[in-house]
């Protein structure tokens, strides 16, 4: 019997430093083999934050080996989904991914902005990491054998929790 293809996910973010980084762990980490994760920027800052690697210890989720990556890099690989999660990310341009993916828009705060001290930062962080835990729980307990159109709605709808 041949092994079932998995869902290819791709998150995107401007710079490829926190929310995208930590969307693509959360999903690896939740995954398992239904699923391949990646993250990428459209203005990749290079690094991947301090406080992203903080918040995802925090949650026990490995983020091994992670570095900050252009969307050109997957400009040539088939996805499943491409979702942004900022806004900035979403106005802009995209690459023409082949394939045709579902695309999706979920806007959540970037946490490497928000005032305060660094226990208030980290807290912050934590609550946007569990945010995007709750919306990638919600994608993979999908029925991925819907129609395409019904899987990029429901997968849209999941930017309003």
């Amino acid at each position: 019997m041949a092994a079932k293809r998995r869902n290819t996910v791709l998150f995107i973010c401007t710079g490829n430093s926190c929310r995208s980084q930590m969307a693509e762990a959360i999903l690896r980490h939740l995954g398992g083999d239904r699923f391949e994760a990646f993250s990428a920027g459209s203005h990749p800052a290079g690094f991947v934050h301090a406080l992203a690697i903080e918040t995802l210890m925090h949650l026990h989720v490995p983020i091994d080996d992670f570095i900050s990556k252009s969307w050109d890099e997957y400009a040539r690989k088939k996805m499943d989904v491409v979702i942004t999660v900022c806004d900035a990310a979403a106005g802009e341009p995209c690459p023409v991914w082949p394939g045709d993916p579902i695309r999706a828009h979920w806007s959540l705060p970037d946490p490497v902005y928000h005032p305060g001290t660094e226990q208030e930062r980290l807290a912050f962080a934590i609550t946007v990491a569990e945010r995007l835990k709750m919306k990638i729980q919600g994608m993979i307990d999908l029925d991925w054998t819907l129609p395409k159109g019904e899987l990029q709605e429901r997968i849209a709808r999941l930017g309003e929790i």
